[in-house]
């Protein structure tokens, strides 16, 4: 069953972006341009009109722009970004993303590891289904087994945190509605949670599974630091995505129940001193005591003071529209 969404689509042509960042992978470009090239001519239904291969080259120093160059020679499809440096992925993504200028606009890596010939299942499922963004699964994975082990506690963590489950939620090889890629913000290692971002902006997000091909050059650039920085980025994410708006609700929160611990403890000690006659000045309890409320009234403060900052930036906050019906003017 064919989607209200996408069937109104069915027939018009629609433009694609196709972005790859890359670093150092001079040997797959030429044989990775060639495949993309195929797979485009398979591609039927709905039919394309514009398309464009955007490089995002993160600081290469093996050759790679110049390989580029050449490719853009022969195809003027082929559109070239270098970087001064490295910025990482997430930097590399989010420029491609600014000058992307397709309906479709599809990621993928630039070591052959990602199958250009499921461009063709992306765009019918995106299209058939009526998703907003639909994220590879790489089922047979072709990786070390470190990288298979870390990524499957990634996503079972991500899943369970966020909400937004999926097999592989870093898969390199996504296709995104256009409006997706304007509303998230990618930096950092967020290109990770690309998925997430979409969904908490109320997109829907889906998945099919995707073919994976062991690297056939160079070495992987994933490392232990990377998982590392994956899971400080989660807990940055849930924080911003949960508390950005209502602060209090954090801070209020854990302050209101470090006072009430510290309160109770300080009763306690007050009715030992008072109907007990104990002594108070050797009881470490005093001190915790007096530690938790004073922090509970520090922490919520701070949420007060976050909500009156956010009260005054109101009038900027942006909330996702999916539709505007009646207003001639769009607002």
């Amino acid at each position: 069953m064919i989607n209200n969404r996408s069937s109104k689509f069915m027939g018009e042509k629609r433009s694609l972006s196709i972005v790859i960042p890359l670093l150092n992978e001079v040997e797959s470009l030429r044989e990775l341009h060639q495949k993309i090239q195929q797979a485009l001519e398979e591609v039927h239904e709905p039919p394309l009109g514009e398309v464009e291969i955007i490089f995002v080259d993160d600081g290469s120093d093996d050759g790679s722009f110049e390989e580029l160059q050449s490719l853009r020679e022969v195809d003027s499809r082929v559109k070239i970004v270098q970087f001064r440096r490295n910025f990482g992925k997430s930097a590399a993504l989010a420029e491609g993303f600014r000058r992307a200028r397709g309906d479709y606009i599809i990621t993928m890596d630039a070591d052959l590891q990602d199958d250009p010939f499921e461009i063709k299942n992306l765009i019918h499922t995106l299209e058939s289904k009526g998703y907003d963004l639909v994220s590879g699964w790489k089922k047979q994975r072709r990786d070390p087994f470190i990288k298979r082990f870390t990524s499957k506690i990634f996503n079972a963590v991500t899943g369970f945190l966020t909400g937004v489950h999926l097999h592989d939620m870093n898969c390199g090889l996504k296709i995104y509605r256009r409006e997706v890629i304007k509303s998230v913000q990618v930096y950092g290692q967020r290109h990770r949670f690309i998925p997430v971002l979409a969904a908490q902006e109320g997109f829907r997000v889906g998945e099919i599974v995707v073919r994976h091909h062991p690297r056939k050059y160079g070495q992987t650039k994933y490392g232990p630091s990377r998982f590392l920085a994956g899971l400080l980025d989660l807990i940055s994410l849930l924080f911003l995505s949960r508390y950005m708006k209502r602060p209090l609700h954090l801070f209020g929160g854990i302050g209101l129940l470090s006072f009430l611990i510290g309160s109770g403890i300080n009763l306690y000690l007050a009715y030992e001193r008072l109907f007990l006659d104990k002594y108070l000045t050797n009881r470490p309890l005093l001190f915790l005591g007096i530690l938790l409320v004073i922090v509970g009234i520090q922490l919520f403060s701070l949420g007060l003071l976050g909500e009156m900052i956010t009260e005054s930036r109101a009038e900027n906050l942006h909330y996702n529209i999916r539709n505007e019906i009646g207003f001639d003017d769009g607002h």
